[in-house]
């Protein structure tokens, strides 16, 4: 369920960030552009520098295109900074969230949790990774889905390594739920991105 069609690790090395904790060794041996001119020497024009920017956000919450297109487009109509708007409106999908709040390991896992119908928010099924959560939604895992292996692993704790629980989310491992208390600060949102750049991108 990704929307990534190239090796996980070759797209890391060819954005220059790390997509998956299994690719961080892979980054850090060879962080350079995978294939036989991946040290050369590259020259970068104002577009590719927009375009890979926009590509490594992109990667960071496995959109296609089309989504990341509309996501924009939508954020170009909230009040405020559009790059920031961008941010929160992709932060806010059910599949980013079910990944910060340490349920899921990885953005791709987070998906195919959603799309396999083992996450409730606010009591009812949701399996569309797209759906937008609002302050003060809950999710949880499904009663039927709880005594399943990553499903134990993350009430363990076995994702918490992957980084701190972001600072908008009230969580609960124990019992496989989280709560969005607020809407979430650029600043809070672990991405790495210019996203000014991005929105340089779309408005060209």
């Amino acid at each position: 369920m990704t929307n990534q069609k190239r090796p996980k690790v070759k797209i890391a090395r060819a954005l220059g960030i790390p997509l998956t904790p299994k690719s961080v060794k892979y980054f850090e041996a060879r962080p350079y552009p995978p294939g036989q001119h991946g040290r050369g020497r590259k020259q970068n024009s104002d577009y590719k520098v927009r375009l890979v920017e926009k590509q490594r956000l992109r990667a960071q919450y496995d959109l296609s295109e089309t989504q990341m297109a509309r996501a924009f487009d939508r954020a170009r109509k909230v009040e405020g900074k559009t790059g920031e708007a961008l941010i929160s409106e992709l932060e806010t999908r059910l599949d980013s969230l079910v990944l910060r709040s340490g349920i899921a390991r990885t953005i791709y896992q987070a998906r195919q949790m959603v799309v396999h119908g083992h996450i409730e928010v606010n009591g009812s099924k949701v399996n569309r990774p797209s759906f937008q959560l609002k302050p003060g939604f809950v999710v949880t895992v499904r009663d039927r889905s709880k005594e399943k292996t990553p499903f134990q692993v993350a009430r363990e704790g076995g994702n918490a390594g992957e980084g701190a629980t972001v600072k908008y989310l009230e969580v609960n491992l124990k019992a496989l739920a989280f709560r969005l208390d607020r809407a979430p600060q650029r600043r809070e949102v672990p991405v790495i991105c210019d996203e000014q750049l991005v929105v340089e991108y779309y408005s060209r």
